[in-house]
């Protein structure tokens, strides 16, 4: 046995369905439906107050026809027929109520009334407006007319007083013309919209298949974040970075529970400077280095930040990219391991062949022998030079002695010691300085700053030029810059200077000699003054190195 409420709610969802959604033939019967109820209760009331006229011919053919119709509603393939055929039906219901109306008048009044049904239909069905209107005036009229007609026994004012039925149902057909018009239009341009908005959907779904392909593809971690930290995406790489950095006992850590460690790869770092929780909270960075994971697993990885903003300039979220640099981190240790133990198996020969150079200079003064044992000691100062900066780019810090120091003479004295050198290049060097500029400084470490500084503008004009040095004092700091017409060099290069043994691509092809040390070791000895050193440069035209110390 059927369960009875499955069968009701089965039929409230047939009900309940949009009418353009059912299938021709039930929309066919649902259009013909209003009319046909109407018919049975007509029947009804006849049979319980007027039972004489449930024998009367024209109103049995009246209900006989609406059993009819009904049936042909159903019964017809309408599918299988033009598709406008089923506007016969409101046709024959004209025929039918005629017949009803003359056979039941003398006991119900108002069966003619029965005519707004097609003529509703009619105009609602929205095909062939204008022939819907003439029925919709027509039919009725001819409901009325035909039998006066075929009675014969008729008058003008009998005409005239059926007027009023036909020009009430052509009022009716205009107004569901009206509203079935208007409806058509609002449904075609609701179609329309739908349209373009499935258009829409398909290119934002095509979109976003591309760019998950794009992410999952690209061998970096991206993440994305709402302004509350929620995640909103996140590709295959940035899965495999987070369940690196999960616990092995925790199924879904939170951020404070993740493994990330800093530079020394022990320490865990605190949640504020974690980088997604820095990237929820607005903050934007660039090459943060962090490491993921623990033991040979562990993994180092550099962070880049950048903040989302709407059309408001409110703070949406930001977008997290975690680049995997394990192996040049191993390779930059290694090779400053490897400067660190070639630099210390270097400075022992080396002091012992100073040593010894210094005793046979001291022992005869008038060896012949005397000017070949100088070159040794020069070149092996110079060699025992190069071994300490390449200690102290490796220590990555330099220890300084300051001291009450005329900054100012040491300009002069580097001018001076180099104009030598510029003379032979052609160039023009000079120092603009003010008498005397008092700092506390390490004159050691400052003199080398200046002749690294000096060394460099008069090397790297090798076509002549001009090189300035001038020193003031400003808010508090000395200021001295270094200024050459030179060769200059590109802004990717400028960027990249004081990284160590870098060299610019136009310095490699002209072949001048160095090894990229001298820039890193003068930013080192400036910083450790508490101060700092920029670079601007222009290809072709000239560079203009600054460095500021506090006086």
């Amino acid at each position: 046995m059927s369960n009875p409420t499955a069968w009701s709610s089965g039929r409230l969802r047939f009900f309940r369905r949009p009418f353009h959604e059912y299938r021709l033939t039930d929309r066919v019967a649902l259009s013909q439906m209003p009319l046909f109820v109407t018919t049975l209760l007509t029947a009804f009331l006849v049979w319980a107050f007027f039972p004489d006229t449930m024998d009367n011919p024209l109103f049995v053919t009246f209900l006989v026809s609406q059993l009819a119709i009904m049936a042909l509603c159903y019964i017809i393939p309408w599918e299988r027929l033009p598709y406008t055929s089923f506007l016969a039906i409101p046709l024959l219901d004209f025929v039918s109520i005629a017949a009803g109306r003359e056979g039941g008048q003398e006991s119900l009044t108002g069966i003619s009334l029965l005519a707004v049904f097609p003529v509703i239909w009619l105009c609602a069905s929205g095909y062939y407006p204008r022939a819907a209107l003439w029925f919709s005036f027509l039919g009725p009229l001819a409901i009325i007319w035909v039998p006066l007609l075929l009675k014969g026994n008729y008058t003008p004012q009998d005409f005239a007083r059926s007027l009023l039925l036909p020009v009430m149902m052509l009022g009716i057909g205009v107004s569901v013309s009206v509203l079935t018009l208007s409806m058509m239009r609002q449904q075609a341009q609701l179609e329309e919209k739908d349209e373009q908005l499935r258009a829409s959907l398909r290119t934002s779904k095509r979109q976003e298949s591309l760019l998950n392909t794009v992410l999952d593809t690209v061998h970096l971690g991206v993440l994305a974040v709402d302004a509350d930290g929620h995640d909103i995406l996140m590709n295959r790489k940035q899965r495999a970075n987070h369940e690196l950095a999960r616990p092995k006992n925790i199924a879904d850590p939170n951020e404070s529970q993740l493994l990330v460690y800093g530079p020394d790869r022990k320490t865990l770092v605190p949640v504020r400077e974690r980088p997604v929780r820095r990237a929820v909270l607005g903050e934007t960075f660039t090459d943060y280095l962090v490491w993921l994971g623990d033991g040979k697993d562990q993994r180092a990885l550099v962070t880049t930040a950048r903040a989302m903003k709407d059309s408001d300039g409110n703070f949406t979220g930001s977008v997290v990219v975690f680049s995997d640099v394990t192996d040049l981190v191993n390779a930059l240790t290694a090779k400053d391991d490897f400067v660190s133990s070639v630099s210390h198996e270097f400075r022992t020969p080396l002091t012992s062949i100073l040593g010894y150079v210094e005793i046979l200079l001291a022992e005869d003064q008038d060896d012949p022998q005397r000017e070949m044992l100088e070159i040794i000691r020069r070149n092996s100062e110079r060699l025992l030079t190069l071994v300490s900066d390449l200690l102290a780019s490796r220590n990555g810090q330099l220890i300084v002695s300051p001291d009450a120091v005329d900054v100012a003479e040491l300009v002069r004295s580097s001018v001076s010691s180099a104009l030598p050198r510029a003379a032979a290049a052609g160039v023009d060097l000079r120092a603009e300085t003010p008498e005397r500029l008092e700092a506390r400084v390490d004159s050691a470490r400052i003199s080398q700053v200046l002749d690294n500084l000096v060394s460099n503008a008069i090397k790297y004009s090798p076509d002549g030029g001009e090189v300035v040095v001038s020193l003031a004092r400003e808010d508090g700091h000395l200021a001295c810059r270094v200024s050459d017409t030179g060769m200059g060099m590109s802004s990717e290069d400028a960027s990249e200077v004081f990284a160590k043994f870098f060299r610019t691509s136009n310095v490699r092809r002209t072949a001048i000699p160095g090894v990229g040390l001298g820039l890193p070791i003068s930013k080192a000895i400036v910083e450790a003054h508490g101060g700092t050193i920029d670079v601007e440069s222009t290809l072709g035209e000239g560079t203009t190195f600054t460095f500021r110390v506090p006086v």
